[in-house]
């Protein structure tokens, strides 16, 4: 039965959560660039009388024209307020924060991926698109759960289906775990790109340290192929969020098999994970998306940075700019041979406490933030895996008194290449830059942190490209917005909006202003990197 469901039911497509794999979204194309933003600045004036996006006029109503033009630009908005009346959800979008509307917009059409319908929000414990912050409300759960109202049992799935959970000590279900990921999780736009979760990957991103089985779920066809149709996992982490420090679950690789959509599985499967996690004594969770859903707590822009640019344009993934040759282009962006930093040097097991201490330091600084073990620490940034296999980058500066003063991490994700450009090249291997700390920090007035973590950007982008990556991709999270542009880094036009349920706080910085440029007034907020 499941197996014949799958072969008839309507595909949809799944866009990525995630803005790094456009083809067109680097700084260096600027006429799309400046397209793009003509578009987006007709919805601003629209939206805010021809004010700034800081003073909108609350007092007009947004025609239906405008209301059917911000639905059509953000697809997942337009299914959240599917059946409402265009005069109400005009009423609705005029309430949110525009700066934060426009960075879930994509004209592009890219990121269109139904995660759930606005009905099932409108069940759950976050904001509403609609709620004013309320600042004489305190930080606090949405909701109180009762533990004894738990339900014991999941909920049931379509005829065909049933959840089990997912052992991913075991390689074969590691291998169709990634399999699943690989073919219907995320694809760029135009189906050039998929992200190649790999094995090695998936094993160091959802078993970190207190790890549970429980959390890992899946759900598969009955019958003999038992074939795995969707995903959902979490695990445990510390969160600070302000001045609280909570038990969370961190959920991620949320995915439906492409011929399943119309069965609407998202829903039931966040229920799922939240009932789990419920039984656990864990009531809240974080979660990110490149789509704007109720409600962002704080949204970040990506930035992308070439280190071989003539792959990335030989498939297609960077343009060449007007006025400009491939030999400029090259040119660019070049890279010096080695580090320049005194005591840099591959982070090693003897430096584990030295890194626990200055990473927990720095990251006090921030709203939004995990908090680490001692154990985390090792599983995060100490590489234990052949250097075909390796997932982690860390390096250190130790001082000539022997004292770690700085600390600096990328991961590898890599994306297939698929369709006529694969010819050339199977793969982009792309760094992400994970966490990074220094002692500059704590200078008074922070004098001389922007100057070192140039250096400390640079020498990472260094080893990057000498580890044979194509591209380093960033967020504006942290303290990149000091660095991102200085040392060439490309604006995307992705945005990874953070999500926090069952809990209500302001809205937390996330490097951009109100124009979704990089503002250094703008850091101190999010300080958590999500995989």
């Amino acid at each position: 039965m499941a197996e014949e469901q799958l072969e008839s039911e309507s595909e949809s497509e799944q866009q990525p959560e995630q803005g790094s794999q456009d083809p067109t979204n680097t700084a260096e194309d600027e006429p799309k660039k400046k397209k793009k933003k003509s578009k987006k600045s007709k919805l601003v004036s629209a939206l805010t009388g021809n004010k700034s996006s800081e003073g909108a006029d609350s007092s007009k109503p947004l025609s239906t024209e405008v209301v059917k033009a911000l639905l059509d630009a953000n697809p997942s908005l337009k299914g959240e307020l599917a059946g409402i009346p265009p005069e109400k959800a005009g009423e609705l979008l005029k309430k949110m924060d525009v700066s934060q509307l426009l960075s879930g917009l994509s004209i592009s059409g890219k990121n269109q991926k139904d995660m759930a319908s606005y009905k099932f929000w409108a069940t759950q414990p976050v904001p509403r698109l609609d709620e004013k912050p309320n600042a004489q409300k305190p930080d606090g759960p949405i909701k109180e759960v009762v533990p004894e109202l738990v339900p014991k049992t999941a909920a049931p799935l379509p005829e065909g289906y049933e959840w089990v959970e997912l052992d991913l000590t075991q390689d074969e279900e590691v291998k169709e775990v990634y399999k699943l990921l690989s073919l219907h999780y995320v694809e760029d736009d135009h189906a050039m790109f998929r992200f190649n979760y790999s094995a090695v990957f998936l094993d160091w991103a959802l078993k970190s340290p207190e790890w549970k089985k429980s959390w890992h779920i899946g759900v598969r066809a009955k019958g003999p192929s038992r074939l795995l149709v969707a995903t959902i996992f979490g695990i445990p982490i510390k969160l600070k969020i302000r001045q609280n420090v909570l038990d969370v679950v961190e959920i991620n690789f949320m995915c439906v098999h492409k011929k399943l959509r119309s069965r609407r599985l998202a829903p039931v499967l966040i229920k799922e994970v939240t009932r789990r996690c419920h039984l656990e004594g864990v009531y809240q969770a974080i979660y990110t998306g490149g789509v704007v859903l109720p409600t962002p707590v704080g949204s970040c822009r990506y930035y992308h940075r070439s280190l071989d640019w003539l792959k990335l344009y030989e498939v297609g993934f960077s343009p060449l700019p007007p006025n400009m040759t491939q030999a400029k282009m090259i040119a660019r962006n070049q890279l010096p041979p080695n580090t320049s930093t005194p005591g840099w040097r591959k982070m090693e097991e003897k430096d584990v406490d030295a890194v626990f201490d200055l990473l927990t330091r720095y990251l006090e600084r921030f709203e939004l933030v995990q908090i680490f073990t001692r154990d985390e620490i090792v599983h995060w940034f100490l590489n234990k895996q052949k250097p075909a296999e390796q997932v982690v980058w860390s390096f250190v500066v130790e001082g000539t008194d022997g004292k770690i003063t700085d600390f600096g991490s990328f991961y590898c994700l890599e994306s297939s290449v698929i369709g006529e450009m694969s010819k050339k090249h199977e793969k982009i291997r792309a760094a992400y830059l994970f966490y990074y700390a220094t002692e500059h920090a704590f200078n008074p007035k922070e004098k001389g942190l922007k100057e070192r973590l140039l250096q400390l950007g640079q020498d990472l982008l260094i080893e990057a490209k000498k580890a044979k990556f194509d591209v380093t991709n960033a967020l504006t999270l942290h303290d990149n917005p000091l660095f991102l542009e200085q040392l060439k880094f490309g604006a995307g036009d992705g945005q990874l909006h953070h999500y926090l349920y069952n809990w209500r706080t302001k809205t937390i910085n996330g490097g951009v202003n109100s124009k979704n440029q990089p503002d250094d007034t703008k850091r101190g907020g999010i300080g958590i990197v999500l995989l």
